[in-house]
């Protein structure tokens, strides 16, 4: 990765202003981050509850700079054939028989037995070459001539033991394939590891990368993010609905709505022709915005409290 040709990392105001202009509204902490990632060639652990824009940074990350995304999506007992690479047993296979068939051509000559193992030795080594690899994200992204963005989403989904496969991969970018040797980076990636904190990051993970936390946003934030993803939408609208997620927060709720579900809903009240919230309108869209029926059901117990301070903070 060149940085001193890439103008877009080039300070924290160019990558928020960048990351402005692709639609994702970031905080200066976040900008400050990436920048530091990007200039040191660290990874990024980016931490949040879900729904936040962990993903969605990544993603931005890489349409900023033109390059390709690359996302490994974790899951328990996630191994090495699924996340680095494995071989291409049907090729193989195939090449076998070819071999097999034109045995007597291949060992015309040899001497001996000890000749004629040697011989079909070599063959044995082919196959076993770059030519017999199928590479996974992991490699893929460190096979890039002009770089790109790794995505490892979700990493507290997968093992510990995982993790430990990461390691080599994170601190020196490379790899060790048994077959073959030592496979290094053409070009180091730039990397976005997130999580949703379903359980702890071992320690040697964290220590490879730069720590980031998104939390759900301030109210002005939010109404940034709402104005900049919806822009059609009525600003005395956007202010109210935004105002009445975040007091949907506080409540007691299975699954407490993101920033995601907050753009959806503003596309619904859109596509509804709503000006301004009202108890019908939010019953029949509440759908959109909650996942749960028991959040639901919540939520309608405490509409009228809820729509009073959506229109209270806004008057």
């Amino acid at each position: 990765m060149n940085k001193q040709a890439t103008p877009q990392f080039e300070s924290i105001d160019a990558i928020r202003q960048g990351f402005d202009a692709l639609g994702y509204i970031c905080s200066d902490r976040i900008a400050t981050t990436v920048f530091l990632a990007f200039q040191l060639g660290k990874p990024i652990l980016v931490e949040g509850p879900p729904g936040v824009g962990k993903t969605e940074l990544a993603k931005t990350a890489s349409a900023l700079l033109s390059q390709p995304l690359i996302r490994l999506q974790c899951y328990e007992g996630l191994d090495e054939a699924k996340a680095l690479y494995e071989w291409k047993y049907g090729k193989q296979l195939l090449y076998t028989q070819i071999l097999k068939e034109k045995l007597g051509d291949l060992l015309q000559g040899a001497d001996d037995l000890g000749a004629a193992v040697e011989r079909l030795h070599a063959f044995g080594d082919i196959f076993y070459s770059e030519a017999f690899l199928e590479p996974r994200p992991l490699l893929t992204a460190m096979q890039q001539e002009d770089g790109a963005i790794l995505l490892i989403d979700e990493i507290d989904k997968a093992d510990y033991e995982f993790e430990s496969l990461l390691l080599e991969v994170l601190s020196d970018f490379q790899i060790s394939i048994p077959e073959i040797g030592t496979v290094r980076a053409r070009s180091r990636p730039m990397v976005f590891l997130t999580s949703n904190n379903t359980r702890e990051i071992s320690d040697a993970l964290k220590r490879r990368c730069l720590h980031l936390y998104i939390p759900f946003p301030s109210v002005e934030l939010e109404e940034r993010i709402v104005r900049s993803r919806v822009p059609g939408i009525d600003d005395t609208l956007r202010r109210q609905l935004v105002a009445f997620v975040h007091s949907l927060r506080d409540l007691d709720l299975r699954k407490t709505p993101a920033i995601s579900e907050t753009i959806d809903w503003a596309r619904s009240l859109l596509l509804l022709h709503a000006d301004t919230l009202d108890a019908r309108l939010v019953r029949d869209s509440l759908g959109t915005l909650l996942k749960f029926e028991q959040d639901i059901e919540a939520a309608q117990a405490e509409l009228g409290t809820l729509l009073n301070t959506s229109a209270g903070q806004h008057e």
